[in-house]
């Protein structure tokens, strides 16, 4: 009974689906399912995706809990939480390392991207020393995070600098984010990105990458204050780092549709935000899951995006995980999750 349950949530997550003009293959062709459905009021085709071989979960009896939960609650009580380096976007682009959204900038000025590499080099091993203390780590976030902004602002950083760094970058997002989002507007579900980089590179990627808006997404991120000339000047509000971003910082929200000119139709203020008491939490570290520690949930699901090491970390995310996604899945499995709890049927 159990077993067979198993294999019913794993068919379910595990098959991918695309809009008509999407084209997805598998890695493995072997021990294959393939099933068609009809879903939120969209036809979607459904492809052939080896089962098991890029995701986990954990626990199916809870996970399938949850989503009957949420369901019952109905899309008005529903957020996403989801961050954005190797989560929204791809680990592995182009055969390569994809870069991050502090990754990717190019100053224009060789003396200065040169400093903030060092700054890299020397903090980021200390980010996932296992024998430095939560409290000494955060310290050291937060001079790094500190040095890294200073050296943007000497250096004379200018927004045409982080268009022609997005332009050049070695960044994509996975197969399916779009749709995501776009599934999520038409139910008027919020998207928080929450993200440690720099909130005017996210939506420059978004720009890029997309190529068009969403009015449900809000950046919670780094945001820097720009000169009449485009020079920045200063960075506004809370300083953001690995181990402090959650909805306590929230009120640094703002709409990406904002920063596209388009400001038709209605958003969530961040108090409606906080009435949004299930969540649907999308991160690549542990340390993710703290994204939503500062709001007063009823039900959340937990999805990871386990990228690299995983023979070692597998168990971990298992644990602290609902579903784990391995091997740069794509954001199929996502979409048909959160189908099947905006759905109205059981």
């Amino acid at each position: 009974m159990n077993h067979s349950f198993q294999l019913q949530v794993q068919a379910i997550i595990a098959t991918s689906f695309r809009q008509r003009h999407f084209s997805f293959s598998s890695r493995n062709t072997a021990s294959r399912v393939s099933f068609s459905s009809f879903c939120c009021g969209r036809n979607l085709e459904m492809e052939e995706v080896k089962v098991a071989s890029d995701f986990m979960v954990g626990d199916p009896a809870l996970l399938e809990k949850k989503i009957d939960a949420i369901r019952l609650g109905g899309p008005q009580k529903l957020q996403v939480i989801a961050d954005f380096d190797a989560t929204l976007t791809k680990f592995v682009v182009n055969g390569n390392r994809g870069q991050t959204s502090h990754g990717l900038l190019q100053q224009g000025n060789p003396e200065y991207d040169a400093k903030r590499q060092q700054l890299y080099e020397y903090y980021h091993p200390l980010e996932f020393s296992p024998t430095i203390g939560l409290e000494e780590k955060t310290k050291l976030m937060e001079e790094w995070w500190g040095k890294t902004h200073a050296l943007l602002v000497e250096g004379g950083l200018t927004y045409e600098s982080i268009r022609q760094s997005v332009a050049n970058a070695n960044i994509a997002f996975r197969e399916g984010v779009s749709e995501l989002f776009e599934f999520l507007e038409e139910r008027d579900i919020p998207v928080l990105i929450f993200s440690a980089g720099l909130a005017d590179t996210i939506e420059e990627v978004l720009r890029q990458k997309l190529h068009r808006s969403f009015k449900n997404v809000r950046i919670v991120s780094n945001r820097m204050v720009f000169d009449d000339n485009g020079s920045l000047v200063s960075f506004k509000g809370k300083l953001i780092h690995s181990l402090n971003k959650n909805e306590h910082a929230l009120d640094m929200a703002a709409p990406v549709h904002e920063r596209f000119g388009d400001m038709d139709g209605p958003t969530d203020d961040n108090a409606s935000l906080k009435k949004r008491t299930n969540v649907l939490l999308l991160g690549d570290h542990l340390g993710d899951l703290g994204m939503s520690d500062g709001l007063n949930y009823e039900t959340r699901i937990s999805m990871g995006f386990l990228n690299h090491n995983i023979e070692n970390s597998l168990s971990c995310y298992r644990e602290a995980f609902d579903v784990v996604f391995m091997n740069d899945a794509a954001m199929w499995g996502v979409i048909k999750l959160v189908s099947r709890m905006c759905s109205s049927g059981a």
